[in-house]
């Protein structure tokens, strides 16, 4: 898992909050469409997910994208049953917001359960970021 692993470290901490009772916690790990019943009837939907890009490893951009093309490049096996059904959302009456925190990862190559450094270091940010949409 290592660096791609970023949204499930995320999601565990998340869980840990108070959040209000309207707030669900998914892991979508490789969920894909088995995700979309959710998704669907969600108003808002925050996606934290490992990226491949220029920037620094821990980075984390807030991203609103709208179509798959919109997306930077993932990490991880689910990227494209994720891309596809969100949209499938445009296909549906009910769109939900959809907020993406993009962070550099650093290893991707390593197999490993533990963050980089970096990443383990942008955990909190992400966190209260997160946080900060649903609160």
């Amino acid at each position: 898992m290592g660096d791609e692993g970023i949204g499930v470290h995320a999601v565990r901490q998340i869980e840990k909050e108070d959040l209000p009772p309207n707030v669900t916690c998914l892991d979508g790990g490789t969920g894909g469409l088995i995700l979309l019943e959710p998704m669907q009837n969600a108003d808002k939907v925050i996606l934290i997910d490992a990226t491949l890009d220029d920037g620094q490893p821990g980075a984390i951009r807030r991203l609103q994208p709208r179509f798959s093309a919109d997306y930077p490049k993932a990490l991880t096996a689910h990227d494209i049953g994720l891309k596809d059904m969100l949209d499938a959302f445009y296909l549906t009456e009910k769109v939900p917001e959809v907020v993406l925190f993009a962070v550099t990862a650093k290893d991707i190559d390593e197999v490993k359960l533990e963050l980089s450094p970096e990443l383990e270091k942008a955990l909190p940010k992400i966190v209260r970021a997160v946080l900060q949409e649903v609160l």
